[in-house]
């Protein structure tokens, strides 16, 4: 590796493996390293897990002998983060907590905290890889299909691409727990983190009847005979296939997936087979769009992929409308639609 000399790099510690290695490749390659552990809000009914995190991260941080630092940003995620999903799914909508987290936390006020602290980059262990190709920063797939990440990072700039540092995301997942081992760091075995971004796994009926009205609603097929009940209709996207209860007797049957919802009226629509005209879409349009680099091409084919770790699936672009070449089933308001050109990033949008 080539040798940085000063250079200064705040590094997002969350007690997890993949930042700990990071923060260790990074101290190898020479530069000043910082750790930051960002500390979220909560809600007081959640099992709170954030001071043995912090903990974590803290000893990573005394191993490998460099500053630790937390960073109270308990305000803007509830702002940011939570608010912004219980809206969403108040208004019927399938929201992406982790990119909003990415954009406002993570690439927002955890850099924006760094730069005014005199830091020349921030890093973290999202799988996902930052080149400069032609005077430009674009964004790659991390080289771990598996894990890749760069579907939750669509919102990034050029000035946040040209200020972040994914040190693993050039490495398979196996080898990160390899050089944790080498590091000898505590959390090489450490299971990865699951749910929503900070929150972890989270019970969403427990979680929006803190702050929803749910009401127990009707089932209907596309038919409109009732077959069921649900817990609240704010509580379902498109393409769900479970959460609500069917009345038939049958054992052997297909199952249903949800094909269309009426917040206002509290209902949910089944299907075996969808031909809803809501559930099957050849043509979407964006709002919110970003493009790290240049628009996309008109007639030019790309790939879209419209949830994580998702297919991608041929399409093209103009303006803020994709068109697919084949019909998408389950696209739902709200959820973002990442676009890609072979194995490069070229951002999205949410669907509207």
């Amino acid at each position: 590796m080539n040798k940085i000399s000063g250079k200064t790099v705040f590094v997002g510690v969350s007690g997890g493996v993949d930042s700990s290695v990071s923060a260790a490749l990074l101290k190898d390659q020479g530069y000043t390293v910082i750790g930051v552990f960002i500390k979220v809000w909560q809600p007081v009914f959640l099992k709170c897990d954030w001071e043995k995190e912090r903990t974590d991260a803290m000893r990573v941080c005394a191993r490998l002998d460099i500053p630790f630092i937390t960073l109270d940003l308990e305000h803007e995620y509830k702002e940011e983060v939570a608010d912004y999903m219980i809206s969403e799914y108040k208004n019927g909508r399938t929201p992406n907590p982790d990119v909003m987290c990415n954009k406002y936390i993570k690439f927002g006020s955890f850099l924006s905290f760094a730069k005014e602290k005199g830091a020349d980059y921030i890093a973290t262990g999202h799988y996902a890889q930052v080149k400069e190709v032609g005077g430009e920063y674009v964004m790659f797939q991390g080289v771990d299909s598996n894990k890749d990440q760069s579907y939750f990072l669509w919102t990034l700039g050029q000035y946040e691409l040209g200020s972040v540092l994914f040190p693993v995301g050039g490495y398979k997942k196996d080898s990160v727990r390899k050089l944790a081992k080498e590091y000898n760091l505590l959390t090489a075995d450490k299971k990865d983190s699951q749910g929503i971004c900070f929150l972890g796994h989270v019970d969403l009926e427990e979680f929006l009847g803190h702050y929803i009205d749910l009401k127990e609603g009707e089932v209907f097929n596309t038919k409109g005979e009732v077959v069921g009940v649900h817990n609240g209709s704010e509580l379902y996207t498109m393409g769900q296939r479970h959460g609500f209860t069917i009345n038939e007797k049958d054992t052997d049957r297909e199952p249903y997936y949800v094909v269309s919802k009426d917040i206002e009226k509290n209902t949910v629509t089944v299907s075996h087979e969808p031909n809803d005209k809501d559930f099957n879409k050849k043509e979407v349009s964006l709002e919110g769009v970003n493009w790290i680099t240049n628009p996309p091409k008109d007639g030019k084919e790309y790939q879209a992929r419209i949830r994580h770790r998702g297919e991608l699936h041929s399409c093209t672009v103009s303006g803020s409308s994709v068109v697919f070449k084949e019909p998408q089933h389950g696209l739902a308001p709200g959820q973002s639609l990442v676009l890609f050109d072979k194995k490069r990033c070229i951002g999205g949008g949410i669907v509207s």
